[in-house]
């Protein structure tokens, strides 16, 4: 069992700190939830039935346990990013990024869900449309189509 978990450590971590580090915008909390998720995953692996990728499985347990922080510390939305945003290099992004950086993040903040996850993920985790898709159990076209429509309303506000 230690072998195994190790292989899914090695295989899935950078994957699962990139997500997490997405929703937190913490390198630090991103590290420590990673951590947790990991410990959990060791604990449950007898009940992963294959049923989903096993990326997906571990960043469905590192959502749920950013959650359960959020409700830890009693809060529903997360207030400031700690690292900067990195852009994909697309002239949208590099347009979104050139203005006042404290007006994006409002903006970005002022998304809905699935949204505001998905433009977080996008710029801040640097997953591609793919990963994205998959982590949320959508297609590869939604999430392109979710963060366009994302850009469109941030370019609006702004």
């Amino acid at each position: 069992m230690n072998g195994d978990i190790e292989n899914v450590y090695a295989e899935y971590a950078d994957n699962v700190y990139r997500y997490l580090l997405s929703l937190t915008r913490s390198a630090e909390l991103a590290e420590d939830l990673t951590q947790e998720t990991f410990y959990r995953a060791m604990k449950s692996m007898s009940r992963y039935d294959g049923s989903c990728k096993m990326s997906v499985w571990l960043c469905q347990i590192a959502k749920h346990i950013w959650y359960q922080e959020l409700e830890k510390r009693n809060k529903h939305k997360t207030s400031e990013l700690t690292d900067d945003i990195a852009a994909d290099g697309t002239p949208e992004d590099a347009a979104a990024l050139g203005g006042d950086k404290a007006a994006l993040y409002k903006a970005i903040h002022s998304l809905g869900e699935p949204m505001r996850e998905v433009v977080y993920m996008r710029l801040t985790g640097e997953f591609s449309f793919a990963e994205i898709g998959e982590i949320l159990d959508k297609t590869e076209n939604w999430a392109r189509t979710t963060f366009y429509r994302a850009k469109q309303k941030i370019m609006e506000v702004m």
